[in-house]
């Protein structure tokens, strides 16, 4: 499976917010997704389903890839707010195995999807992945046993070089 983490676009000030849940996409944040999200759709990358953090910032992300075209389906899932466990996340997925998906997208936060892909990629966390907003780590999961630490990535791209 190829696994897509992509952190939500740029968000507004929190303090500005009674909650971190209640943040939007910035006008900047949401130009600069939808870019990025029709440079995705130009390079043919399709989601057989996105799944997303809770939180507004995510979730307004999430709906931007999907309106762009890049995936039909949209599901809510905890484990993708921040701090949310990747084991919820690999329980989930162990679920969805009869299922025939081949690319899935997660929309989250940082440092958790960056701490995700580190332990899929080698075990552990090394604090060595940095996620820029609306950027996007690109795994290939193994198609059998656990994915941690034998995963691969195939994928680093902060937002920098969608948006040129």
């Amino acid at each position: 499976m190829h696994l897509y983490l992509i952190r939500h676009g740029i968000a507004a000030d929190p303090e500005a917010y009674e909650t971190d849940s209640e943040r939007p996409l910035t006008k900047e944040g949401d130009r600069k997704t939808r870019k990025i999200a029709h440079r995705l759709q130009e390079l043919d990358i399709q989601f057989d389903l996105i799944l997303t953090s809770p939180l507004l910032r995510a979730q307004q992300t999430a709906q931007i890839l999907q309106t762009v075209g890049l995936s039909t389906q949209i599901e809510e899932s905890s484990a993708l707010a921040p701090s949310g466990e990747i084991h919820n996340w690999l329980e989930w997925q162990q679920q969805q195995s009869q299922t025939d998906r081949r690319s899935l997208a997660l929309v989250g936060h940082q440092p958790d999807l960056a701490n995700w892909a580190e332990t899929l990629l080698w075990g552990q966390t090394r604090d060595a992945l940095i996620l820029k907003k609306a950027g996007i780590i690109g795994l290939l999961l193994p198609e059998t046993g656990s994915p941690i630490g034998r995963s691969q990535m195939f994928w680093l791209t902060p937002p920098k070089f969608l948006l040129g």
